[in-house]
């Protein structure tokens, strides 16, 4: 593309254009092994406690290490910041493709560590760059793309490894990063995308008020986006597995069904900015933790009707994360504070999400029954309920 047709378009276009497509690379490349499992195991001979590592070590990067990709965004801008993420990516992507276990292991490393960044560095851009009236708009995209990656990248797998082996399977993510890095340097300049600069508060921001009560907010934000990610995590890792046991479906038909739950949280990112126009972000806070809570409610009472439960769930859970973090771009004061805040909130929300899917299956293989598994999701479902819909009621329409 040329630089005068680039000149044309609307820069908030093309930054949108390259969030969307970095988002791609933000869940696809630790999603895109659990439909290869088979065959790798096969050939590494991974106990099953390494393969667990392998889907679980890059949600424990989010957590861990969410404060020091803050601290990263901040002192060297937000932009380095997304070309740190896209190269980390691709680096790890390579590595874990590229030899046997140690290398499968430390590529699945570098990829949490990067993805970490972007978590962190993506929001930090929306709020900078976006007018407050199209922040809501821009981190919908963000949150729909980000379910767009993790759809397209657990189709493929599959039928990939099946033709050119579970390694060029994997291997083939790194299209996406390249695309990925090619566009953000066209979008914000090499000398911008290579060259590291401290970030720089916003004329005006440091003499901002604090919003009241900003300590409560965080630590309910915090809370439910830690019952969102344990929830959705919990459901992602056993849903399958409960409709083979209740419903009789058979591995195929399980994954499709739960496909369902994974693609329809594009409605629910795109889906709250534009009813946040029309109610209040506290009623948009309560729709959503009524759809949440139809998941393990309904499989509890009606499982026949799993594919409208998956429905809800779905919905609620792209828009969940959605909400929390317009909540987070709009209370913040600063890009400091707001990069503090959101690392917070990550930081301890994907801590909880690390433990849903070992803790869940534990409940039932000790149970011998879905039943309270299901119970304890819907304990971090009401969490994500009550806490968000206390936490965003002071979130401004548009500052």
């Amino acid at each position: 593309m040329s630089g005068r047709t680039l000149s044309r378009i609307p820069r908030s276009w093309i930054l949108l254009a390259c969030i969307g497509l970095l988002a791609l690379n933000l869940r696809g490349p630790f999603v895109a092994v659990a439909p290869v499992v088979g065959p790798m195991q096969a050939e590494l001979a991974f106990s099953p406690v390494v393969l667990g590592l392998l889907t679980s070590i890059p949600v424990l990067c989010f957590s861990l290490a969410s404060p020091l990709a803050s601290l990263a965004a901040r002192r060297f801008g937000a932009e380095f910041a997304v070309t740190l993420t896209i190269l980390g990516v691709l680096a790890g992507v390579v590595v874990r493709s590229a030899g046997g276990p140690v290398l499968v292991v430390a590529g699945t490393v570098v990829i949490g560590l990067a993805i970490t960044v972007g978590n962190i560095a993506v929001p930090l851009i929306i709020r900078r760059d976006f007018p407050p009236r199209r922040q809501g708009t821009a981190m919908g995209i963000y949150t729909a793309a980000l379910n767009i990656g993790s759809f397209l990248t657990s189709v493929a797998m599959a039928p990939l490894a099946g033709w050119a082996g579970w390694r060029a399977a994997l291997a083939s993510v790194a299209l996406l990063a390249v695309a990925a890095i090619v566009a953000w340097t066209l979008a914000v300049g090499p000398r911008t995308a290579f060259l590291a600069a401290a970030a720089v508060e916003e004329p005006g921001e440091a003499g901002l008020p604090a919003v009241a009560g900003t300590g409560w907010i965080t630590f309910g934000l915090t809370a439910g986006f830690g019952g969102q990610a344990f929830s959705y995590y919990g459901v992602t890792a056993w849903l399958p597995s409960y409709l083979h046991d209740e419903l009789g479906m058979n591995a195929a038909e399980a994954g499709a069904a739960s496909s369902i739950f994974q693609i329809l949280a594009i409605v629910g990112g795109l889906g709250v900015p534009f009813a946040a126009k029309y109610m209040s972000t506290t009623a948009v806070a309560v729709t959503l933790g009524v759809l949440w809570t139809a998941v393990p409610a309904g499989l509890l009472l009606a499982p026949q009707l799993w594919w409208l439960w998956s429905t809800c769930g779905g919905i609620a859970q792209g828009g969940g994360i959605t909400i929390i973090f317009i909540a987070i771009i709009r209370l913040a004061r600063s890009q400091a504070s707001a990069g503090r805040m959101s690392a917070t909130v990550q930081g301890l929300g994907y801590c909880l999400a690390a433990v849903a899917p070992p803790l869940v299956g534990l409940v039932h293989d000790v149970s011998e029954s879905w039943t309270p598994a299901l119970l304890v999701i819907l304990a971090s479902v009401l969490t994500f309920f009550v806490s968000t819909t206390l936490s965003v009621r002071r979130v401004p329409r548009g500052r």
